[in-house]
């Protein structure tokens, strides 16, 4: 495909995905009017679209004939994941106020309304995907069912939640009485790392991300493939494969908060220098991470070949998402 014809592609998908969005958030208006300015305040603020657009092009990967089935899903994984960045962005977290080129929603509306704003955000995309349910066969049911189940994990204790509890513990807080809870199962990576300490604050930091970050990219697919109807072994390899995909993507963000701008980046760079977080930059150093984004998107991109099946958007898109510059 390309470059003009992706780039098109895109910019339709994008705008599909933004009515749908719409189409699903609440109005203005009540005693609480304030609660749903802040909601959509946060979710309207632009982005990628990245997770409904996996979801989307995952679904078609797999022959979904009836795109509105998954459109709930879709708003639904936007919901949390602007949840996610919102309370991300609180000065209890990472303490931003900056976010997709304009303020965050809490320097707008005040501390207790960005939390209270993630709160109705989570709990509205649970709402909004149990609309999937309605008038759907037994067959269609129990695959909306299924692809619930794995929206609740992949975003609660066991997903993003965890990940999130796991990076404010903090992979800094590391001695060397922790090294003896090194287990051995360590990712391998293609540089040398001597010290311990530096093993056990990547083991750390791939558990931050595959459950932070990776988790909500992996029920995206996951979801698209359930709602298609894919095999129990097709949905595991779309599991991996997202996986792989969604480490590389927070690789390459940790390289573009040293090496972008807030103006390019559109949000708050060197965030991770001013919280003292460990990051692949600072264990490696950018070369070796831009390595393991490569390795890791080799990976996730061997994915096709395993189903053998093709989608030439889905495919370039999750090139041009991990190799991103913004």
């Amino acid at each position: 495909m390309s470059l003009t014809n992706f780039n098109s592609e895109q910019e339709i998908r994008v705008g599909y995905i933004e009515e749908v969005i719409k189409k699903y958030l609440p109005n203005a208006e009540g005693h609480q009017e304030i609660i749903f300015k802040a909601m959509n305040y946060s979710i309207l603020a632009g982005g990628k679209r990245l997770r409904p657009m996996l979801m989307l092009e995952t679904y078609k990967l797999f022959d979904g004939k009836d795109i509105t089935c998954i459109e709930p899903f879709m708003a639904a994984i936007e919901m949390i994941h602007t949840y996610s960045l919102v309370h991300d962005d609180l000065p209890a977290m990472d303490n931003d106020e900056f976010r997709r080129g304009r303020k965050t929603t809490h320097v707008v509306f005040g501390e207790a309304f960005g939390i209270l704003a993630g709160d109705a955000l989570l709990n509205y995309a649970f709402e909004t995907a149990l609309t999937a349910t309605t008038k759907m066969g037994d067959k269609e049911l129990k695959n909306a069912v299924k692809a619930l189940e794995i929206l609740s994990k992949k975003a609660g204790v066991y997903g993003m939640i965890g990940g999130q509890v796991i990076d404010i513990i903090g992979v800094k807080a590391i001695d060397s009485t922790d090294i003896k809870q090194v287990s051995g199962n360590i990712d391998k990576i293609n540089v040398d790392i001597n010290d311990d300490i530096d093993k056990l604050a990547l083991d750390r930091l791939n558990s931050i991300y595959k459950l932070k970050t990776s988790a909500l990219i992996e029920a995206s697919m996951m979801i698209g493939a359930i709602m298609a109807g894919a095999s129990e072994t097709e949905i595991l390899v779309i599991e991996q494969m997202a996986s792989n995909i969604g480490l590389a993507f927070q690789i390459q963000d940790d390289i573009l908060d040293v090496t972008s701008t807030t103006e390019v980046l559109g949000k708050t760079v060197l965030s991770d220098e001013r919280n003292e977080k460990v990051t692949y930059v600072t264990i490696m150093g950018i070369e070796h991470a831009k390595n393991q984004v490569n390795n890791l998107s080799q990976k996730g991109l061997g994915g096709f070949e395993q189903l053998n099946r093709k989608n030439d958007f889905l495919n370039e898109l999750i090139i041009k998402l991990i190799t991103r510059e913004k």
